[in-house]
């Protein structure tokens, strides 16, 4: 039995895996053609190219990445919350120049008209030596309401 899949879920795939296809490509009008104009795209602290903010940055800097280094991404996984406009996906980046590859996940918010708003890149990384905390860089958690601290009552608790 084939399960319907919702016009809206449909929506957001299409839109998610044309942005994949135009990064690919190396097509900065169908890479546009995905997002608000001004979708901000975080990456891990530390990340060499910073946040990308704004479409057209976006846009431009994968296809620099396929200029330099052959970049090409995969779709491993793609969960949907249509509800939420929503998804996360893993992903593989090889770079095809340098015969490295990148694994991820991105958590993906798209608007009422199936665009995306913003993208948060994870990276599958080693612990790194001075340890430091793995965050977003720029990525505002506090305003967004996330922790910052452990809650006092589980510390209570663990004593």
């Amino acid at each position: 039995m084939t399960q319907q899949r919702s016009p809206k879920r449909e929506r957001i795939e299409n839109v998610i895996r044309t942005y994949f296809d135009g990064c690919n490509e190396a097509n900065i009008e169908k890479i546009l053609s995905c997002f608000v104009p001004d979708a901000r795209h975080y990456f891990p602290r530390g990340a060499p190219q910073g946040p990308f903010l704004g479409a057209r940055v976006i846009a431009e800097g994968w296809k620099r990445a396929v200029e330099t280094w052959g970049s090409y991404w995969t779709i491993d996984v793609l969960p949907i919350d249509e509800g939420r406009n929503e998804a996360a996906m893993e992903w593989t980046h090889f770079k095809t120049r340098t015969g490295l590859m990148l694994r991820g996940a991105e958590l993906y918010s798209l608007n009422e008209e199936g665009l995306i708003t913003e993208i948060r890149a994870y990276y599958a990384s080693p612990t790194s030596n001075p340890p430091v905390n793995h965050e977003l860089g720029a990525f505002d958690y506090a305003a967004r309401g996330y922790p910052l601290e452990v809650s006092p009552g589980y510390l209570k608790n663990r004593n």
